[in-house]
Parts: structure tokens; sequence; C-alpha cells
């Protein structure tokens, strides 16, 4: 199953992990998969502490503001390559693809890588989340959920927070 969480609002990562966690307490094998996000995340330190449990990959050199370096794509490319590789080798139960849609919005990644990491992912739960989901994948996935913002305290000038966004 392809479950997508995309849209403008605050969640979609939050829904990724708390599946991520939910899995992990039934004894799945877990694969997540960051992309975009910077050097650190409060999630990537909680699933560090289950390394039989959940492999992470950090495919990002963070942020990318307007079109993306050749070393940010190179950075993306050897990462899939090793993601690829690595579902080879090991069986995962779900694998999470996080910020995928930012990625594939910025020119970080292909339309084609995009559709052989979700070839890769046919025996497992996988979960993309990232803004605009393009309507192919939205038509490919088996559950889609919208997250809208309504009100954000972003506009009021309060930065994300350790502990909170990150």
């Amino acid at each position: 199953m392809i479950q997508v969480y995309t849209g403008d609002g605050k969640g979609k990562t939050t829904a990724a992990v708390g599946a991520t966690i939910r899995a992990v307490g039934n004894g799945l094998k877990v694969l997540f998969v960051q992309f975009i996000k910077g050097a650190h995340t409060g999630e990537i330190e909680v699933f560090q502490k289950f390394p039989d449990l959940i492999k992470v990959y950090r495919c990002s050199t963070g942020f990318v503001y307007g079109k993306p370096l050749p070393s940010q794509i190179s950075v993306v490319v050897e990462c899939i390559k090793e993601i690829e590789t690595l579902t080879k080798k090991e069986h995962y139960d779900l694998i999470v693809l996080d910020e995928l849609t930012v990625a594939l919005n910025t020119g970080l990644i292909s339309k084609e890588q995009v559709q052989n990491l979700i070839a890769l992912a046919q025996d497992a739960e996988l979960i993309i989340t990232g803004r605009n989901a393009p309507d192919w994948l939205i038509e490919k996935a088996d559950l889609v959920t919208e997250m809208k913002k309504i009100k954000h305290y972003f506009e009021r000038g309060i930065n994300a927070r350790r502990g909170i966004e990150y």
C-alpha cells in the first residue's frame, strides 16, 4: 500500500513518525529516509536508539533555495543507490520517504527516480510525505491525506522550535 501525506499544513512528517513508532511497537522493520531536512531532528535521535528495527538514511544537504546545486543532486543520487542496494539485501515492512515530494518539486530527484523508489517498496507499506504531491502520485496512492493549514504561528514570525517542529 502507498500512503501520501501532503498539503501546506503541519503534521506530515509527524504522521509518518507516528506510523514508524506504531510499526516498531509491533516488531516491524522500518526504513526511514529523509529528504530536505536539516542536520538535527528529534525523531532521528529516537530512531537511532532502535538500530535493529529502524534504519535511517539522510538524503539531504539541508533545505534547497531555488534551483538545487549539482553537489546537492549528487548527494541524493548516491543516497538512492544506497537505498536500492539496501532494499535488495534486507526486507523492510514499512518504508518512509519523508519530504520526497519536496525533493521532486525542487528538482533534487526526478519523476523516474521516484517511480523507481516506489517500485522498490512493492512488498512494503510505503509512506511518502511533502507538500504539493503531483497528480500522478495521488492517483497511484492507496491513501492520500491532505494536511491543510488554517492558521500557523509561523505567520506571526515565530520560528521553528527544537522538540516541536524538529
